[in-house]
């Protein structure tokens, strides 16, 4: 058998560190945990991996993220209403990240320390990445008058991303619809106008 290239290696360590951190939580992983894991030494781990631990972290919260956008995109393609896509794509994000909980693990308090480092210096690049994905959607919208003119890219993806964690993290326990409610009377106004 051929050894494995350096992308398998790193996409094994990733699996590798997702599933640790569902099953021991983000703080109590150690680097020895996920080498065990993918079947690899330390040392392999540390070659392929040279930012360590937080690199491992921003790099499943990318896959993922990138994971959701993919979804997200397409769901956007076949959206005929700027308020309809916004309330279904952040009801979309909330069921995905709560169906995930390495995903989820990031967001909840005894993590917080730890991914918001992490995070930090990786800010404009999960951005950018979330940027990408949508600003040909919302361009296209704000060409046909569907969206507020004078809001960008930018600012309107980082607003709803941030409605989004706080869903995930404050869990009101509302029912879908009441949720959509939520979402239209408070978020579609500030990104489509009233």
């Amino acid at each position: 058998m051929p050894p494995a290239t350096t992308d398998t290696t790193r996409e094994r360590i990733i699996d590798a560190a997702e599933e640790c951190f569902a099953r021991f939580g983000v703080a109590k992983t150690t680097v020895e945990d996920i080498a065990a894991a993918a079947k690899l030494s330390r040392a392999t781990v540390y070659r392929s991996v040279t930012g360590g631990r937080d690199e491992l972290i921003m790099a499943v919260v990318l896959r993922d993220l990138r994971r959701f956008l993919d979804r997200l995109a397409e769901r956007l393609r076949g959206e005929r209403s700027v308020p309809e896509a916004v309330v279904e794509g952040t009801m979309d994000a909330i069921a995905y990240v709560r169906e995930r909980p390495a995903t989820a693990a990031f967001l909840v308090p005894e993590t917080a320390g730890h991914m918001q480092a992490a995070v930090a210096r990786a800010a404009e690049h999960v951005l950018a990445v979330c940027c990408d994905y949508v600003r040909p959607h919302f361009e296209t919208a704000q060409r046909r008058r569907m969206l507020r003119a004078d809001i960008d890219v930018e600012g309107t993806v980082e607003f709803l991303f941030r409605i989004i964690t706080s869903l995930i993290v404050m869990d009101r326990d509302r029912e879908p619809a009441a949720q959509r409610r939520f979402l239209h009377t408070y978020v579609v106004p500030v990104i489509a106008g009233p």
